[in-house]
C-alpha cells in the first residue's frame, strides 16, 4: 500500500482522494505551463499560437476541479471514519443511544 510521510515523522496510508489531489496538481501544472507558453507570444509581439494551445491552457481549471473533488472525497471519508469511531467509542462505554 502506498504510504507518505507526515509532518510528525511517521507515515500513513494514502487515503481516498489523495490520488485525485495529486493528479489535479499535475494537470493544473500542465495547464499553467501551457498558459505561460500561450500568452508569451502576445507580449513579445509574435504571432499568436493556434487555438489548440489555448484549449490546453484550460487544463488549469480542470486540474483545480479534480483536486477539489479529491479534497471533498478525502473530507467525506474522514467524517465517516470519525463518525464510526465516535459510535464505536460510545457503544464500548455503554453511553450509546437509548442507554
Amino acid at each position: 500500500m502506498a504510504e507518505r510521510a507526515t509532518t510528525g515523522g511517521g507515515t500513513r496510508a494514502a487515503g481516498p482522494g489523495d490520488g485525485l489531489v495529486r493528479a489535479g496538481g499535475v494537470v493544473f501544472a500542465v495547464g499553467a505551463v501551457a498558459t505561460v507558453v500561450t500568452v508569451t507570444p502576445l507580449f513579445i509581439g509574435a504571432d499568436p499560437l493556434p487555438t489548440a494551445a489555448y484549449v490546453v491552457s484550460m487544463l488549469m481549471g480542470v486540474g483545480s476541479a479534480v483536486a477539489a473533488a479529491g479534497l471533498l472525497r478525502s473530507v467525506a471519508h474522514q467524517r465517516r471514519a470519525d463518525r464510526a469511531a465516535r459510535a464505536g467509542h460510545a457503544a464500548r462505554a455503554g453511553g450509546g443511544p437509548g442507554a
